[in-house]
């Protein structure tokens, strides 16, 4: 049972107070108004409006083709739904990388332009002047650390990050930086859950894990995955908690014969 669950808005400062007396923080993708509308009315505490539309709603093949008016158009979708969740947007591939003042422009761009709440963005260290530049315009910052989408052919493969020791080090130094530098938080993407607990347990601000174990302080996945809408992506962590590619199916093939065989629409289906 959830202490927030009468709380008419989540805030950044409402998630540090969850992990503060250890309740969980649930989180999910949204790209759209009507699936934004539905998961906020269930009471998700955060909704990420992720890079991963590329993949779920383009087709796209990584998160790197997706463009900054893409994803400002998602989100403004999604923020027209959303009464009670705190909105997290991603900035996309090639709009703060090595360059801070094209990320803060990115980042104003997103909260001017759609009203959500945050801004996510991957990386430690390399990162660090891009994250400054954007928390100075008063613009919250959630990190992200392990699996980063984004370097895809930096590490040429989807696999577990940070299982030896030189690089869950990094990890470890990376996140303590960005909480340093003021991230509200931290997403923690595929790696040991050992190292995730690790983390966790040093950080003041919340962890939200996806892959990462259950000794986060949140979890979050991809609403297309969870709910069975696609089929070809099943990593160990994905949950399946329904099967709408078949239910959606069914019911088109329902329809199709319907129409076919001049059974819809019926008396009752007409004026």
């Amino acid at each position: 049972m959830s202490v927030y669950k009468n709380v008419k808005h989540i805030t950044t400062h409402v998630l540090q107070n969850m992990k503060s007396i250890g309740e969980k923080i649930s989180m999910l993708t949204a790209y759209d108004y009507s699936t934004a509308k539905i998961i906020d009315a269930a009471g998700i505490d955060v909704i990420l409006v992720g890079d991963s539309a590329s993949n779920v709603m383009a087709g796209h093949q990584s998160t790197l083709p997706i463009t900054l008016n893409e994803m400002i158009y998602h989100a403004s979708s999604v923020v027209r739904a959303v009464r009670r969740a705190l909105i997290v947007v991603d900035l996309p591939f090639g709009t703060y990388q090595g360059n801070s003042k094209e990320a803060l422009s990115s980042a104003i761009r997103i909260m001017k332009e759609t009203g959500a709440h945050a801004i996510k963005i991957e990386g430690g260290e390399e990162i660090k002047e891009s994250i400054i530049r954007i928390l100075s315009a008063g613009i919250p910052v959630m990190g992200h650390l392990g699996l980063t989408p984004q370097s895809i052919h930096k590490f040429g493969t989807y696999s577990v990050r940070a299982k030896e020791e030189e690089e869950a080090l990094k990890l470890l130094n990376d996140a303590i930086l960005l909480q340093e530098t003021g991230c509200f938080g931290l997403v923690l993407e595929k790696i040991p859950a050992k190292l995730a607990a690790k983390v966790t347990a040093q950080l003041k601000i919340p962890t939200i894990g996806i892959g990462a174990g259950p000794n986060v302080d949140g979890q979050v996945l991809v609403f297309h995955d969870m709910m069975g809408i696609t089929q070809e992506f099943s990593p160990r962590f994905l949950r399946r908690y329904h099967n709408l590619y078949n239910e959606i199916y069914n019911s088109v093939q329902s329809y199709i014969s319907d129409v076919k065989s001049k059974d819809f629409p019926n008396e009752k289906e007409q004026y």
